[in-house]
């Protein structure tokens, strides 16, 4: 077992290239706070340049997952989040961190997860539920609009009828209702949650290419609002140019041709293409 970065309001653990990460405010059901997310965006952004970190599980400590944002002082609670920072810009963004992320991100849903508390799992790329376990989209009974861009999130995940039904209604849904409108992949009894996200995290860890899981991580994501197939064809045509003449290739084609495990030689951390993060190098021209 490999140590992991500590942070204030973390748990982490590091094992068999999977980086298990326990939101860790459990006296008051994990609700978000400036400090959590910071300490969040820190362990997003460590992830990418940790090449011991193939895949990341988040969970949270004791009976929640995350109750939303922390309002137990009021209105403020909701206010901080619209504020610019220090230098007049844009609050850092958990949405962004994970939407950004070049691993793969599981969230194991252990308990309640209202508010920022799911929506902060929409970007993630599976989502798994315990049975003990409830969501909500509880905006419009707050009085408080849709966060995290999960208006962007939600309806490309399970369609627009039922993201519009979620959060008109604000009600808190089970496990049933989750999976069946396809938010959520599986339901574990509590006790087995965690572990089967670790395992189906080692699968990602075990015998992928770091560099091919980040660019068809972040293919997949970034192309969803594509306006036509012609964009992601010319980025994908790139990516393929570039791996067709990696190290990462020669191995894979060397293991499968002597019946073998791959041990792809290549770094998320340091050996992606030029282009990447190729999002934000076309925002910014």
């Amino acid at each position: 077992m490999t140590a992991a970065p500590t942070y204030e309001n973390l748990l982490t653990e590091l094992s068999d290239g999977v980086l298990t990460v326990t939101m860790n405010r459990p006296d008051k059901l994990n609700a978000f706070n400036p400090p959590l997310q910071n300490d969040m965006i820190s362990m997003f952004t460590d992830a990418n340049t940790n090449d011991a970190v193939r895949a990341i599980v988040v969970t949270g400590a004791g009976r929640g997952f995350c109750a939303g944002a922390d309002i137990s002082a009021g209105a403020e609670g909701f206010a901080v989040w619209g504020r610019q920072d220090a230098k007049g810009g844009a609050r850092p963004s958990i949405t962004k961190s994970i939407h950004d992320c070049r691993k793969p991100v599981i969230a194991a849903i252990n308990g309640i997860a209202v508010g920022v508390g799911i929506t902060m799992c929409l970007p993630m790329d599976i989502r798994m539920m315990s049975s003990a376990a409830k969501i909500g989209f509880i905006f419009n009974r707050r009085g408080m609009v849709m966060e995290a861009g999960s208006s962007w999130f939600l309806p490309r995940l399970v369609g627009m009828q039922q993201a519009q039904e979620w959060v008109a209604s604000g009600e808190i849904f089970g496990p049933d209702e989750a999976l069946k409108g396809g938010l959520v992949r599986s339901i574990h009894a509590p006790e087995d949650l965690v572990p089967a996200a670790q395992a189906l995290a080692r699968k990602f860890a075990t015998g992928t290419s770091a560099i091919t899981m980040a660019l068809n991580r972040q293919l997949m994501w970034k192309m969803a609002g594509a306006q036509d197939a012609a964009d992601a064809l010319a980025i994908d045509m790139e990516c393929i140019k570039y791996m067709a003449a990696s190290a990462d290739v020669a191995e894979g084609i060397a293991a499968f041709r002597e019946k073998r495990a791959a041990n792809f030689p290549m770094k998320a951390s340091t050996d992606l293409p030029p282009l990447y993060p190729w999002w934000e190098k076309k925002s910014a021209s």
